[in-house]
């Protein structure tokens, strides 16, 4: 398994990076497309799936290429300072770089002002990214109380 510092949004059953989503598809295909279970790689303390052979071995020459910004954590929820999950299936890439969001709706605030966004959530994830750490208010930065609407928790 490679090492690194990286914090990664891993699925609870099966420590699934990208709840199994292929990180290669998304710059060479263009979408999101499901790996399969016979081309995985070890990463960050995660299992990372493709859907091939080709596309592991891109992501294992480097993966800090293609792995999502935030461990795949919401991008919008870093902005705020909060860790939300992110939804492998809700992306974009920005500047050669993978960022997934909660949902179509969050995908849609975070659209208005993505620099702005990136900017705060590059500036607040070095502390979230920390073992144990749910969310900056938690180091003592003040935050905002966010609701959100949708149908997940």
């Amino acid at each position: 398994m490679v090492q690194t510092s990286r914090k990664i949004n891993k699925t609870l059953l099966g420590d699934l990076a990208l709840k199994g989503y292929d990180p290669v598809a998304y710059f060479t295909d263009g979408r999101a497309v499901e790996g399969r279970t016979e081309f995985v790689l070890e990463y960050a303390d995660a299992t990372w799936r493709f859907v091939s052979a080709v596309h592991r071995d891109l992501f294992a020459a480097d993966p800090e290429r293609y792995a999502p910004q935030y461990g795949g954590y919401c991008a919008w929820g870093i902005s705020q300072a909060k860790r939300f999950d992110g939804d492998a299936e809700v992306w974009k890439v920005v500047g050669g770089k993978l960022y997934v969001n909660y949902n179509k709706e969050i995908e849609a605030a975070w659209g208005q002002d993505i620099s702005g966004f990136i900017g705060k959530a590059d500036a607040n994830w070095p502390a979230m990214k920390r073992p144990g750490v749910e969310d900056i208010s938690e180091i003592g930065v003040p935050i905002h109380h966010i609701v959100l609407k949708g149908d997940r928790p």
